[in-house]
């Protein structure tokens, strides 16, 4: 007799809270490592129809470096108010770190998420802070190092 696949059932899924420190790592690795947090695909019970991942505390985000010229070059566009022609703002990169440093690396995780309600779900589960303290300690997260 054939073996069944495994779903995760939302009972099932127990969520152990992870903090990442990003000073000094590249953007790009350490954004799609938390993704896979996030969506669970660390576990063995993951299951892509359910948001099996954990959430993610992701200290020292204005230190995140990038390589290359991303620093000036790389931009970011957003519609403040959608149905005005000409309302689109752009921002590069090394305004943005002056402004909202903890921005760069949300962006970049939330692009990384299924663009779904499911993605939304996931992307709630990220905390991201400019500096080293954060308010969740209650949590206990254990720490998490991306791999270069």
């Amino acid at each position: 007799m054939p073996q069944k696949t495994y779903s995760a059932k939302a009972a099932d899924i127990k969520r152990q809270w992870h903090v990442v420190d990003v000073a000094d790592k590249v953007l790009g690795r350490a954004a799609s490592q938390i993704a896979t947090l996030l969506k669970g695909k660390h576990k063995a019970m993951y299951t892509a129809s359910i948001d099996t991942g954990d959430p993610v505390v992701v200290v020292n985000a204005a230190k995140v470096k990038v390589t290359g010229t991303k620093e000036s070059q790389k931009l970011y566009y957003r519609q403040p108010r959608a149905g005005f022609p000409g309302a689109m703002k752009v921002t590069n990169l090394q305004t943005l770190r002056g402004r909202h440093p903890e921005d760069i690396v949300i962006n970049a995780v939330k692009r990384m998420l299924p663009r779904n309600a499911l993605g939304r779900q996931m992307a709630a589960k990220l905390h991201v802070y400019p500096g080293p303290e954060h308010p969740h300690a209650a949590q206990k997260p254990t720490p998490f190092a991306v791999k270069a």
